[in-house]
């Protein structure tokens, strides 16, 4: 550290002192690298896997639930028709008995996202723990 001798009695010397500005500048800087491995990242999202070529379908693997969207906002739950409105109650008969509360949902691309939003809304509203989305991708085993 260096000191500045002034040169008379009567001379005044005007230095900013910087060093309360930089202990604030770090103290933020670490309240910020705290706080950002918190803060959501996004919308968590279950995708399918497709099984092993050379692997049977077990039991399991006709259970699983979709619930698909056509372009005309008619719904399907596993190739079963079902309304709009009797969809909360037709899922709580199905997830009576299981102990897993996994369910996915199959939009049609043409589909506005609002109606895939509202089967996913009532899906969580029938206790539905985790709602996947599917693509025709994730479909075909992409």
């Amino acid at each position: 550290m260096g000191m500045a001798v002034g040169g008379g009695a009567g001379q005044l010397k005007c230095d900013m002192n910087v060093t309360p500005f930089i202990d604030v500048l770090l103290v933020l800087l670490i309240i910020f690298m705290v706080i950002a491995p918190v803060t959501p990242k996004g919308l968590e999202a279950l995708v399918p896997q497709p099984a092993p070529p050379n692997q049977q379908q077990t039991a399991a693997d006709t259970r699983t639930v979709v619930i698909s969207v056509n372009r005309d906002r008619s719904l399907l739950i596993n190739q079963e028709p079902v309304e709009e409105s009797r969809l909360g109650a037709r899922l709580e008969e199905i997830f009576k008995t299981r102990a897993e509360r996994v369910v996915f949902v199959k939009g049609d691309p043409d589909l506005e996202y609002r109606a895939v939003a509202t089967v996913i809304d009532i899906a969580h509203g029938a206790g539905i723990e985790k709602v996947g989305l599917m693509t025709q991708k994730t479909e075909s085993g992409q």
